[in-house]
Parts: C-alpha cells; sequence; structure tokens
C-alpha cells in the first residue's frame, strides 16, 4: 500500500495531510496514575474531549486510581478506566470500584478486560461475566469498550487459531443489543497497516458492527518498542521491529508510528466505511513525547486544549 504523501506544512515546518489529520481527529490515549503524575497540565498536550484510559495494572490501589480520573476530569477529559477482570475480587469489590469512580471523579465509561494477570484474584476471569453482572448499566456508564486483537491472542486462543477470540466478540455483538451504553473495540497496538485491515474486514464480513479503536504504539526507543510487544503478546507484526533492528543505525533512533498510520489513514480516507473509528494511543514512549507526535502529525485536529483558547 502506497503512503501518504505528506503536503501540507505548518509554520514551524511540521508536516501533515489532510486524510491522517482527519484519522488522527478524536485519538485516544492510555496513562497510569505513575505516568499521569509526570504530566504537570493535560490541556497543554491533548485536545480538548480527549478520552483518556486510565490502566489499571496489578497492585495499583484503587484509591490512586480514582485520585487520577479526578485529576484528569477536572481538567476537562473523558476518562476511561480499566477493570480488569481477573484483578476484581467479586461483585461487591466490582461495585463499590463503580461507586468510588462516579462519586469522586463522575466516570461514566469503561474499558472492561481480562487483564494481565495468568490466575484471577477472585470470581472473574474475562470482561463478559463482569458485563453480565448488570452493575456498569445500573449504574448508567454511556461508553463501554471491550478488547478487540488483530492478532491471535495466544491467552484467549492457545492453539494460535480466533475459535474462542471469535465466540466471545459474538457475545459482545449481542450483549452490545441489550445495552444502553455505546460500545467499540479497543485493541492491543500494532505496527503494520495490511494485517489489521484484512483483520476489520473480516469482523465486519462476520457481522460484528461495533466500531473499532485500533491501538498504536506512540514513539518510542526501538530496544523499548520490541521489549514491551514481546511482553504484551504481539505476534506476527512483531517482525516489523525485529527488522528495523536489523539496522544498527536505526537502532538509537525512535520507532515512529507514522508508516502504520499512514496507510490505514489511506485505506480510511478510500474506504469512508471502514470500521476502524478512531486511534487510540499507548504512549510506550512518555505521554508528552506521544501527544507531541501528535500534534506535530495531526494537523488541526490535534491542537491542544490550551492552545485553542489562545
Amino acid at each position: 500500500m502506497a503512503l501518504l504523501n505528506f503536503k501540507r506544512k505548518s509554520e514551524e515546518g511540521k508536516t501533515t495531510s489532510p486524510e491522517m489529520e482527519a484519522f488522527l481527529k478524536g485519538y485516544s490515549i492510555e496513562v497510569m496514575p505513575r505516568t499521569a503524575a509526570k504530566v504537570e497540565d493535560f490541556r497543554a498536550l491533548l485536545p480538548e474531549g480527549t478520552r483518556v484510559y486510565i490502566a489499571h495494572i496489578e497492585g495499583t490501589p484503587i484509591e490512586d486510581m480514582v485520585a487520577t480520573a479526578k485529576r484528569i476530569k477536572g481538567e476537562g477529559y473523558d476518562v476511561m478506566p480499566h477493570f480488569p477482570a481477573r484483578i476484581i475480587k467479586d461483585k461487591a469489590t466490582l461495585e463499590t470500584w463503580i461507586s468510588m469512580y462516579q462519586g469522586e471523579a463522575d466516570v461514566k465509561q469503561a474499558l472492561l478486560l481480562a487483564g494481565g494477570v495468568t490466575t484471577p484474584h477472585g470470581d472473574f476471569s474475562d470482561s463478559m461475566q463482569l458485563l453480565d453482572t448488570g452493575l456498569f448499566d445500573k449504574a448508567g456508564f454511556t461508553n463501554l469498550h471491550v478488547a478487540g486483537h488483530p492478532e491471535p491472542n495466544m491467552d484467549i486462543d492457545p492453539d494460535g487459531g480466533r475459535t474462542n477470540t471469535y465466540a466471545a466478540l459474538d457475545w459482545k455483538q449481542e450483549y452490545s443489543k441489550r445495552t444502553d451504553a455505546s460500545m467499540a473495540l479497543a485493541t492491543q497496538f500494532c505496527f503494520e497497516a495490511d494485517p489489521v485491515i484484512e483483520w476489520a474486514n473480516t469482523l465486519k464480513e462476520r457481522g460484528m458492527n461495533l466500531p473499532i479503536h485500533i491501538g498504536i504504539a506512540g514513539p518510542a526507543k526501538l530496544q523499548t518498542m520490541i521489549k514491551f510487544a514481546i511482553a504484551c503478546g504481539v505476534g506476527p507484526s512483531l517482525k516489523v521491529l525485529q527488522k528495523r533492528a536489523k539496522d544498527v543505525s536505526k537502532l538509537l533512533l525512535p520507532h515512529e508510528p507514522t508508516e502504520v498510520l499512514a496507510g490505514l489513514a489511506a485505506h480510511k480516507a478510500a474506504n469512508p466505511d471502514f470500521n476502524i473509528e478512531k486511534v487510540h494511543f499507548f504512549p510506550l514512549g512518555g505521554i508528552k513525547t506521544n501527544a507531541n507526535w501528535a500534534i506535530e502529525n495531526g494537523g488541526a485536529s490535534t491542537k491542544p486544549a490550551a492552545a485553542q483558547q489562545d
């Protein structure tokens, strides 16, 4: 697939394209309490209305998660905390978390996923069980996102296939018909456009109409990128990084998402009904680095909230 020609230059000499600007509009980004604490003012980095996911890593106190949600919500952003099933002990704990988030940070959005731990801490092992409690609907959540996997996930399908993954997606598709919340798939990060396009088209052919928010790794050192890719189970597209790593001259340069996003943006521009709706950034090289890359490449659609008021 041919990459976009970056035609327009800003006053600072940065380049973008109408296709990339349109594709990056409304992107989301993921933070953790410890990474968010390093950001003095999100309004200096993120556009108005950006959705900020808050990753819940095993061992992070719920109080720290809620405090981070309250802080970011207070700066004017929609927050979407993770609810990892395997670290939630029981229904009572889930209800407590929901109550804390809503009472202190007015949270109305959630990403539900199994979580990275192997052995569940209690009653839940997957996002479907969380949804089945009915607690999110009872609390009036407006947006419920669930995980999508452009590449086979060995945790779900140990044989490297798609049988269990597709069964879970079919269940979530049916659930979307009986909830008032808007649902979407938020995916693991990937490094190649063509396999993502093929996967998204396959889902559509199978009758899946949930919009896809495609996971993209933000700029980071190549070694960092490879480490996270292996830890997160990113498989086939890892070869993109390994090929780059063979060029010693590139080891010291950050790996940027320009190529994969250009490919996806070009496809979206040519196929407006393409079911990838948004970009979701994993800021592996830091929130500021990721946000600045978006500002430099996204034109008006990624202009920070503070700058929009100048």
